[in-house]
């Protein structure tokens, strides 16, 4: 049976039913198209995380009651599209159990977001460089769809988090002044009156340096509930110092505010004189009674002048601040004679991870403070640096994070395996692991759990083969297409992901996608790695009925990149390699790991160096290697850690010389090795001992 064969007599994913949006007003585009069933493809557990044994030791609390038997009582990790996996969640039984959501999706903004890499202990110089773009940074992902491209992408994903959200829970989207209109109304359809606030965070710098506009100093955050019944705990500023500056001390020494007693509105019933004092024209705050039980307890102040007004004492120990309005600040720290609000992105503190639009967890930490409980469960399908994962992790919350970018999932993986091991090495770490009380204190895991949603390592490195075949090949790329990636001459231009050869589901795809556009009229040019004979005969048939008129458009074209003449030989990836010793103490109890060399092809050419010239530049291999990890007792399928070495600092280098206590009991063990390269490239290593 061909490859073909077997995916077309392979069974169905289950479908999940997605209820009909029924909002109003309702915004229209081309192709819109509300989900109403989807497939939920399988997860794969692809590495895990846990240094405690929490998955070993913890047992079912109360706080995991409502979580799917699916999936381990770990923080959770997903690669991969973020629709599938949402879907996946929805299939794996976590349909209204989300209770807050924070996303900060791409803006559609038609820039490119970089993370910026270097080597590791190694001088600026020596850079990497980046595809087109400038020396020290590596595209990790495009922001980049035509209109209405853009908001079905959203709307999709919208519907299905509103399809995870509890009836209490909390959806928070974060948006800049390009597309937040077109969201909010977006929302507005799916999430019908129950809008709560249109939160403005204010920049304490603009973004770029607008020479034909006013600079653009907030971001928009949206805040919807699933509906009226929702999770709501009131958060407060600092009291600007300023205003502090007014306290003075009673005969105690206690500090207090004199504040007025008069009410800011009317209130007619509230008019009298207490002691000969007449109030504010609106009338007091309080009853009667209310000033003589304040009076009695000496907390008011009476003006030597009858025609002067009584004064209450707000003592400041009893101040829990100003309640939070949707006007939130982004002030540098160190302008400590200003309110500062929401500090930026904290680079002292190991916050800053490189990711231009990351935002301070000060930000998240509020609003999972303000929007969710202890133990409830946060969701990020755009995790991006992983900051909200990071912040749930530290406040108590259960969480879920998502992204199509590996260098995403990478990064916020390291992360939160450094928040975890910090808590473990705190003592208030050590209650989680107790079965009771019942409301047990955060953290709420100490453990990750990594699954992939279908094989996106493949789609990853598809997105690399595009851009190169596209220059190879001559195509004039065109990144407001979702479906062709450009054109070539006069003809439309899809690569076909290279994982497989041209198939009849392919062509069936191309069928439809043309048929949508009732108006093309170009030929299309298919590039590809194989051809399946079925596909031949496909296209011969399609291509057959196009001779007899002229009126038929779109004839196909393939470049096949193995056997055409001009093309072939075309596709060369050299894959990281490391050379490795890996060995069991004579007694047995442990195993040692020795990295003797590592080499990245990727990087090197990067570099623009040839490899005997890198070698005399870069004299220590570990320059290019972000982190090491070793599994012990590898089963072949789910990477669990046993020993991580992610040095700390970019001038720090891995040890390269490791041992780990061998698995008790067995005489042989399966030890893993993978290493991470500074592109997130990875290469694992296995050997029995």
């Amino acid at each position: 049976m061909t490859d073909v064969q077997s995916r077309q007599n392979a069974p169905k994913p289950p479908q999940v039913e997605i209820t009909a949006p029924k909002g109003r007003p309702m915004l229209s585009w081309v192709g819109k198209k509300p989900l109403r069933y989807l497939p939920a493809l399988p997860a794969q557990h692809v590495e895990a995380f846990d240094p405690s044994g929490d998955l070993a030791k913890i047992k079912p609390r109360s706080t995991w009651l409502d979580w799917p038997a699916a999936y381990p009582k770990t923080g959770l990790l997903f690669h991969g599209d973020n629709k599938e996996i949402l879907a996946n969640l929805l299939a794996a039984g976590f349909r209204g159990r989300v209770n807050c959501v924070y996303i900060d999706p791409p803006y559609d903004s038609g820039a490119d977001y970089v993370r910026k890499v270097e080597l590791r202990g190694v001088a600026g110089s020596t850079k990497i460089a980046g595809e087109q773009y400038s020396l020290g940074e590596q595209l990790q992902y495009t922001d980049i769809w035509n209109n209405d491209g853009y908001l079905q992408f959203m709307y999709e994903r919208l519907i299905l988090i509103r399809e995870l959200l509890s009836e209490s829970g909390n959806l928070f989207v974060h948006c800049d002044d390009t597309r937040n209109y077109v969201i909010r109304a977006i929302i507005e359809e799916l999430f019908p009156s129950n809008f709560r606030n249109e939160i403005i965070w204010k920049r304490s710098t603009s973004t770029g340096l607008a020479k034909k506009r006013c600079g653009t100093l907030h971001d928009t955050i949206y805040w919807y509930s699933k509906s009226p019944q929702y999770t709501f705990n009131m958060q407060y500023h600092d009291y600007e110092a300023k205003y502090l500056k007014r306290a003075v001390k009673d005969s105690d020494g206690r500090e207090y505010i004199p504040i007025p007693t008069g009410n800011p509105g009317p209130r007619p019933n509230l008019y009298y004189a207490y002691k000969g004092y007449w109030p504010h024209p609106n009338g007091y705050k309080w009853t009667p009674e209310k000033m003589a039980e304040f009076d009695r307890d000496d907390r008011l102040i009476f003006p030597e002048d009858k025609n002067g007004r009584i004064q209450y004492k707000q003592y400041l120990d009893e101040m829990e601040g100003v309640k939070l309005q949707d006007l939130w600040t982004d002030i540098p720290a160190k302008c400590q004679d200003l309110w500062t609000d929401i500090p930026a992105v904290n680079p002292v503190a190991n916050e800053r991870l490189g990711y231009p639009t990351q935002k301070p967890e000060t930000l998240i930490e509020r609003i999972l403070q303000m929007a969710s409980n202890e133990g409830d469960i946060v969701l990020d399908c755009f995790v991006g640096s992983g900051t909200t994962c990071a912040v749930a992790q530290k406040i108590g919350r259960r969480w879920i994070g998502c992204d199509l970018n590996k260098g995403a999932i990478q990064t916020t993986a390291k992360r939160l395996q450094q928040v975890i091991e910090e808590q473990l090495a705190a003592p208030a770490a050590q209650p989680a692991l107790i079965d009771e009380p019942a409301d047990a204190p955060p953290p709420c895991q100490l453990s990750i759990s990594i699954f992939r949603v279908n094989d996106y390592d493949l789609q990853i490195q598809h997105n690399e083969a595009v851009r190169l075949a596209s220059e190879y090949i001559g195509v004039e790329t065109n990144r407001s297409d979702a479906y062709f990636d450009g054109t070539l001459g006069k003809s439309l231009a899809k690569i076909i992901p290279f994982n497989h050869p041209l198939s009849p589901l392919d062509l069936d795809d191309l069928k439809r996608e043309l048929e949508a556009r009732k108006t093309e009229d170009r030929d299309v040019t298919l590039i590809c790695l194989g051809l399946d004979v079925a596909a031949q005969g496909w296209i011969e048939e399609w291509n057959r009925l196009r001779k007899k008129s002229n009126n038929v458009p779109n004839r196909i074209r393939v470049i096949e990149l193995r056997t055409d003449p001009t093309y072939s030989g075309f596709l060369k990836h050299e894959p990281a390699s490391a050379k490795i010793k890996i060995a069991r103490s004579p007694d047995k109890a442990a195993v040692t790991v020795t990295i003797e060399d590592f080499i990245s092809p990727t990087i090197v050419k990067r570099l623009n160096l040839e490899a005997d010239l890198f070698q005399k530049k870069i004299k220590d291999w570990r320059s290019m290697v972000d982190s090491v990890m070793i599994d012990r007792a590898y089963d072949g399928k789910v990477f669990n850690v046993t020993l991580w070495d992610l040095p700390e600092k970019k001038t720090d280098l891995v040890a390269g010389n490791y041992e780990v206590p061998a698995p008790s009991g067995s005489e042989t063990t399966t030890v893993a090795v993978k290493i991470v390269d500074m592109l997130g490239e990875e290469v694992l290593l296995t050997k029995e001992v």
